[in-house]
C-alpha cells in the first residue's frame, strides 16, 4: 500500500473538503471525501446514519470505512469525528501524512449552521464549544502537520499545506 497520501483532519467547517480539492489539483493528486464514501456504503446521508444508528453506531461505520481506504497519491478529506476511531487513524497515518486544519472556535461558529444537518454527531445538549474542546486534543495527537486556516482563503490554505509538506518530506510538493 502506498504512503504518499495526505489526509486532512479538523473540525466540521474547517474546510477539509474545499481545501482538499484545491490541494489535490495543485499537487496533481486524486481527491477522496471519506464522508461521501460513508454515505455510499450506507445508502444514507450522514445525518440519517446518525439518526438511524446513533452516535456510537456512526463512529463504528466511520472507523470501518476510513480504515478500509486504499489510495495512492490522494488527498483524503475526512469527517471531523474520524479521530474517535484509533484503527482508522492508524491506517490513515500508515498511508501518508496527516494534516490538521486548525481553526479557532470563534470563526468556526461563524461558518457553521445547524450541526445536525451537517451530519455532526453530538451528544444531547453538547454545544459547539464543548465539541471543540473535546476534539482539539485528538486532532493535535494525530497530526503530523498543523496548519492554521483561521481567516485565510482556500488557495492560501492549500499553499501553506504544500509548503509545510515540502519541509517535512524529501518529496517535492
Amino acid at each position: 500500500m502506498s504512503s504518499d497520501n495526505i489526509t486532512l483532519i479538523g473540525m466540521p467547517g474547517a474546510g477539509k473538503s474545499t481545501v482538499g480539492i484545491v490541494l489535490a489539483k495543485v499537487l496533481g493528486y486524486d481527491f477522496i471525501d471519506s464522508d461521501l464514501l460513508i454515505q455510499r456504503a450506507e445508502g444514507m446521508l450522514l445525518w440519517q446514519i446518525i439518526e438511524s444508528c446513533g452516535r456510537e453506531g456512526f463512529f463504528e461505520i466511520e472507523e470501518r470505512v476510513n480504515a478500509g481506504i486504499a489510495a495512492s497519491r490522494s488527498v483524503i478529506a475526512t469527517g471531523g469525528s474520524v479521530i474517535y476511531g484509533p484503527r482508522a487513524m492508524e491506517h490513515l497515518r500508515s498511508i501518508g501524512k496527516i494534516v490538521y486544519l486548525q481553526i479557532d472556535c470563534e470563526e468556526l461558529t461563524q461558518r457553521l449552521g445547524d450541526l445536525t444537518k451537517r451530519g455532526v454527531p453530538t451528544q444531547p445538549g453538547q454545544t459547539l464549544d464543548d465539541l471543540y474542546a473535546e476534539r482539539v486534543p485528538l486532532y493535535e495527537k494525530y497530526a503530523d502537520i498543523t496548519v492554521d486556516v483561521s481567516r485565510i482563503g482556500i488557495a492560501e490554505a492549500a499553499e501553506e499545506i504544500r509548503l509545510q509538506l515540502a519541509k517535512c518530506s524529501e518529496k517535492i510538493f
